[in-house]
This record gives structure tokens, C-alpha cells and sequence, in this order.
């Protein structure tokens, strides 16, 4: 979930009206985790942050991880939740309000967030990570080659910015590809980094 207006009970309920008519079983992972799955732990505890409906929360669930997914959106929660349940996946979906209610220091294994940018929880997050835990993240970028994603620029990437914004962690997988060569192919648009949490 990519942000681009205020908070509160008005910015829940643009994202409500969103998902109200979306359903999961269409929903994809984010690159960044469907293409480095055999990165993840075999066991552990994962989170997706600003999950919506929860593609990402869904295949770690699937990966065996005991899963939390968390979002402002009761409407992306509530069928979340109903989905894990039917399912059987071991995936606890809750509203939160991410930003006001970070995840606590040391708690997971693996975090995922995609298209979703909060700067000020950077730190949070990779202090939540557990020694040797994985962070898995993909957003929008400034140096775009579309319009997809947030019309404010406050919410998209500067070059590079996704590594300077965790400085502590190993990164193991950057990928950001700007505006160079031939744009009509390869990963554009947005950045994606996979880094741990050093042991």
C-alpha cells in the first residue's frame, strides 16, 4: 500500500473503499519476495507491514513461517483474516496503525514491505529484525519510467535512497534500474533490496 494524502479516519477509508471490492486469490507477491524465496529461513517468524490483502503475508504462511500482517485497513484485514482461516495458514491478520504502533526491537525473522514508504520507521524496522532476520523491500522510486504508484514525490525514492536508509543491515540483493538503457524492459520504477539483520 503506497501512501500519497493524511492520516486518520479519512485516509482508512480511501484505502476500505479500495479493497472492499478486491479479492485475495488475485493479489501477487511482491517482486522482491517471489523472486527470492530461497532466501528465507525454514522456520521463524515473519511480519508484512502495510500488508493489504496480503499477497506477501499469504506466501510466507505457505513458506511454513508463523506470519503476522498488519494494515490500517480493517475492510484488507477482515478478509485477510477470513482467508488464512479458511486456508488453514498459520497467518494472524490486525489492523494497525503502523506508523503511530512500530513493531517492537528484536520480535521477527523476516519483514516484508511493499509499496510502502514511511521513512521514520526505518530505524524500527531493522531493529526489529532478530539477529540474522531478513528484510524484504520494494517501493516507487523518483526516477520512474511510468506514472504507476504515488503522484507525490515525497513518497517515492531518491537514487539509492533504500540503502541509505538502512545502513546497518548486510544487503544481499539491491536492485534499482533507474532510467538506463532500453526501458521498455527489465525492473523499472521502483527499487527492491533484501538485507539482513547482522549476527
Amino acid at each position: 500500500m503506497c501512501t500519497d494524502d493524511g492520516h486518520g479516519k479519512g485516509f482508512r477509508a480511501k484505502w476500505n473503499a479500495r479493497y472492499r471490492d478486491s479479492a485475495i486469490e488475485v493479489a501477487r507477491p511482491a517482486r522482491v519476495l517471489s523472486e527470492n524465496l530461497h532466501l528465507l529461513p525454514h522456520a521463524g517468524r515473519a511480519l508484512e507491514l502495510a500488508c493489504g490483502l496480503g499477497a506477501n503475508a499469504i506466501a510466507l504462511a505457505r513458506r511454513g513461517l508463523e506470519t503476522l500482517a498488519w494494515d490500517l485497513s480493517d475492510v484488507a484485514i477482515a478478509k485477510l483474516q477470513d482467508y488464512g482461516r479458511t486456508q488453514g495458514l498459520a497467518l494472524r491478520a490486525e489492523q494497525r496503525d503502523v506508523e503511530a504502533d512500530p513493531p517492537p526491537p528484536k520480535r521477527f525473522d523476516v519483514i516484508v514491505v511493499a509499496h510502502f514508504l514511511a521513512r521514520s520507521l526505518a530505524p524500527a524496522l531493522a531493529q526489529a529484525l532478530r539477529p540474522g532476520g531478513l528484510l524484504y523491500y520494494q517501493t516507487f522510486v523518483r526516477e520512474a519510467v511510468d506514472d504507476h504508484g504515488p503522484s507525490n514525490p515525497a513518497f517515492r525514492l531518491a537514487p539509492n535512497e533504500l540503502l541509505r536508509l538502512f545502513p546497518g543491515l548486510r544487503v544481499a540483493v539491491y536492485r534499482e534500474e533507474g532510467c538506463i538503457g532500453d526501458v521498455r524492459v527489465g525492473f523499472r520504477s521502483e527499487a527492491m533490496m533484501v538485507a539482513m539483520r547482522p549476527e
